[in-house]
């Protein structure tokens, strides 16, 4: 029989990065990119908010979860203000772990709570919308290049 910890370390397959996104100023549009330099404090245009928060994820899985709850379709990854959409790995998994994204590292550091602009995005009940399928915040290890399709998989 397997232990549990073998089981929670597992992932079905590796994920891939679907979309990038900067936002050159606090509070401004976010830029839409096919690939940028990773570094300690986040993505090279991006305005960055701190170490811990250097970086943040989103399942593309989850823009249609997000678009059900709001009564739509899936919603545009830029409105959620996050910097890349991955598909095809459990984000919310790999809290507390190592991951490699392209050719940088990170380390998941816990999930990204929406803020009040989700109301101003999505309308009455964006906020609520949003809460656990936010994604999750990454504190840099190793800086380098993250680019659409890279791969994003655990380093164990």
């Amino acid at each position: 029989m397997e232990r549990l910890s073998e089981l929670i370390a597992r992932v079905a397959q590796p994920g891939r990065v679907d979309w990038l996104g900067v936002r050159p100023v606090r509070k401004g549009a976010v830029r839409v990119v096919e690939a940028a330099e990773l570094g300690l404090r986040g993505l090279e245009g991006d305005h960055g908010t701190s170490e811990k928060r250097a970086l943040t994820l989103v399942q593309a899985e989850h823009l249609a979860v997000i678009g059900a709850y709001l009564g739509c379709g899936p919603v545009a990854a830029e409105d959620l203000r996050r910097n890349v959409v991955v598909s095809g790995i459990n984000l919310l998994s790999l809290r507390g772990r190592v991951v490699e994204i392209g050719g940088a590292v990170v380390e998941v550091t816990g999930p990204c709570a929406p803020c009040s602009r989700m109301e101003a995005a999505f309308g009455h009940g964006g906020y609520a919308a949003v809460r656990g399928h936010g994604g999750v915040t990454a504190r840099v290890l190793e800086v380098g290049r993250i680019a659409l399709g890279d791969v994003v998989r655990p380093r164990d």
